[in-house]
């Protein structure tokens, strides 16, 4: 990517847009090293969004989770495989707390009891928070969203639950 090219086309070998390019990394600063683009299904959804709203309409459940790395310790501690994402908080009237997801909570003698733990979006497997948020983000706001959860995260049963995502702009306001 040379300069002045970030928000160029990104071309496949038979000339196909496959993304905009937008940046580089050259440890020698020259115009060779790694190049980044953002794919375009991406570039399409914004560009249809701020045509039709102005705006970037970010799908959301309205639930806090755990880093992927406090899963992944969480669950060596309590010597279980925790996989997927786990919910910390859904707050009250978020998409989240209508659909009945529960997030952590400690017992009055300080024990963690452990949320929600989120397998699958759409029959998609969730392994990591960005699983998450490529899933949730592929939908449009107002969409609803089935979730796979197991419940208490590593000994609760696993059910499905229906979700329906707001603006996270819509979150902030409330």
């Amino acid at each position: 990517i040379n300069p002045g090219n970030s928000g160029g086309p990104l071309l496949d070998a038979k000339g196909r847009l496959i993304g905009v390019n937008t940046a580089i990394y050259s440890p020698s600063g020259a115009s060779a090293g790694i190049g980044f683009a953002i794919p375009v299904d991406t570039v399409r959804r914004i560009v249809n969004q701020l045509i039709r709203y102005g705006r970037v309409l970010r799908p959301s459940l309205g639930i806090s989770v755990a880093d992927d790395q406090v899963t992944r310790s969480l669950g060596v501690r309590l010597g279980a495989s925790l996989e997927g994402v786990l919910v910390l908080e859904a707050p009250r009237g978020s998409p989240g707390a209508e659909a009945g997801l529960v997030g952590c909570m400690r017992t009055k003698d300080g024990q963690l009891v452990l949320g929600d733990l989120i397998t699958q979006v759409n029959g998609n497997k969730v392994k990591t928070v960005e699983d998450l948020l490529t899933y949730v983000e592929e939908v449009e706001v107002g969409t609803t969203v089935t979730l796979t959860v197991a419940r208490n995260a590593k000994d609760g049963k696993v059910e499905e639950v229906k979700a329906k995502t707001v603006d996270r702009a819509q979150l902030a306001r409330a």
